[in-house]
């Protein structure tokens, strides 16, 4: 549990920072009265989001391999495959502005950018996404630090990165009046100092690379895509279940939705300790079943249930005790008033059942079954959420939507599980070694053939 709670805590301080600083970098565009820059860093977030679930993938693919190396005492093994990785990032990192940048003003019209706005997000795009490498190995790095159990290294380069953008942003945007280029600007240097610090502390600091050949390059990126492509694919789910939320709350009005947006920012911040557990209870779970001990990577996974089920309900009563004062702080009124209020209580559970189907996809993909992440996420946020809030809304109106909501999360948190249970690993009457054979076969007999190849990278 004590493994469990510092992993997360300090996992969250960075990611709720990273919401933080987004939600002032929109706050100080909008400070500059020109409404159409808000909107281009809307729509540019938008396209940042399907860029960054790439690098993010690639993460969990990273941190899953190199948690079970290191489970198996195989440093040379994790060393490499974290190597591997890093190589797989730049070039992700480089390939992917040369293809997306000459079709940008078409992908930003797909998704409603128009005229002068699209144009301001093309710019924004233009001067970001060339150092999609930096965050994407950075991202990568950070995977191998909390595969390897550094819980405060693994949270300075997050904190950092946004602690400079929160400084560079007014400076750009106000001192030097760069306006949404300055926003741009201040977004790329967090990202290179993220970066800078994170191959510090994984490379230097921990030894957590080493040179290796073309061959193991070659062997390790099947591997990688096997754990990665899914985590991308389940990452692409959310904002579908978002989309279906949006269209059935916009039918009660303007005040519904500014109730959801609300909810949007502030959900977030408030429960980033939810978002940290995906990441690090995956390779406490993961080093154990590499080292073959697997009641306590069962141990791990209920764990991490409990130090969910006592986080929510904590945050929950003090949404529900400051109420009041968070929606007087956004100006809520009439309608948004009563959702923020509903929301500041009976469904701020939902995050821990949200929360669980995390968990059970960081078991997933840490015990060799990558591929029921996005199967579960995919299914949660269609048919988990669309005929439960349809009918709640034939019902109960807009209260129905939201228990609605509730009543699928629970339903999918209980599948997932119980599923979850029902894994080979995790059954009792599985035999762990014979798993592990067939699901990770071939590492060893790899690095005897490949050692001491000519060719480095």
């Amino acid at each position: 549990m004590k493994h469990v709670a510092v992993m997360s805590l300090t996992s969250s301080v960075g990611i709720m920072a990273i919401y933080v600083v987004d939600l002032f970098d929109i706050l100080f565009i909008s400070m500059l009265g020109h409404r159409e820059m808000a909107a281009a860093a809307g729509y540019g977030s938008t396209v940042l989001f399907f860029v960054s679930t790439i690098n993010m993938g690639l993460s969990i693919g990273t941190g899953t391999l190199v948690a079970f190396a290191l489970g198996e005492k195989r440093k040379d093994r994790a060393r490499q495959i974290a190597t591997s990785a890093m190589i797989a990032a730049v070039t992700a990192g480089i390939f992917i502005p040369i293809v997306m940048i000459p079709y940008m003003p078409f992908l930003l019209g797909l998704i409603g950018a128009r005229g002068e706005v699209n144009d301001m997000a093309m710019t924004y795009l233009i001067i970001i996404l060339p150092a999609t490498c930096f965050s994407g190995m950075a991202m990568c790095a950070i995977a191998v630090l909390r595969s390897r159990g550094v819980a405060k290294w693994s949270m300075y380069p997050s904190l950092t990165g946004a602690l400079v953008n929160l400084i560079m942003d007014p400076i750009l945007i106000f001192g030097l009046d760069l306006g949404l280029q300055g926003a741009a600007a201040a977004t790329v240097m967090a990202r290179m100092m993220t970066f800078a610090l994170a191959i510090y502390a994984a490379g230097i600091m921990r030894q957590g690379f080493a040179r290796i050949g073309w061959a193991e390059f070659r062997y390790d990126i099947p591997r990688l895509m096997r754990y990665s492509t899914p985590a991308v694919i389940s990452s692409i789910a959310a904002p579908v279940g978002q989309a279906i939320i949006m269209r059935y709350i916009a039918k009660f009005g303007p005040e519904a939705v500014a109730g959801l947006a609300v909810i949007g920012r502030l959900a977030p911040v408030v429960f980033s300790v939810v978002n940290a557990l995906y990441g690090s209870i995956g390779p406490i779970i993961g080093q154990n079943f590499g080292a073959g001990k697997m009641d306590r990577a069962r141990s791990a996974y209920f764990e991490a249930l409990k130090f969910l089920a006592a986080y929510v309900v904590a945050v929950t009563l003090v949404l529900y005790l400051f109420r009041v004062p968070i929606a007087d702080a956004f100006g809520a009124q009439g309608l948004t008033r009563e959702i923020l209020y509903f929301y500041c209580g009976p469904l701020a559970t939902i995050s821990f059942f949200n929360g669980s189907i995390f968990i059970s996809n960081a078991a997933f993909n840490n015990l060799g079954y990558p591929g029921y992440s996005p199967i579960l996420n995919w299914a949660r946020n269609t048919i988990g959420i669309l005929p439960f809030v349809a009918v709640g809304e034939q019902i109960m109106g807009v209260w129905g939507v939201a228990y609605g909501f509730l009543l699928g999360a629970i339903v999918f948190s209980l599948i997932a599980i119980f599923t979850t249970l029902r894994l080979k690993p995790f059954a009792e009457e599985a035999r762990n070694q014979k798993y592990r054979k067939t699901s990770f076969e071939g590492d060893q007999e790899h690095e005897m053939m490949h050692k001491g190849d000519s060719m480095h990278l």
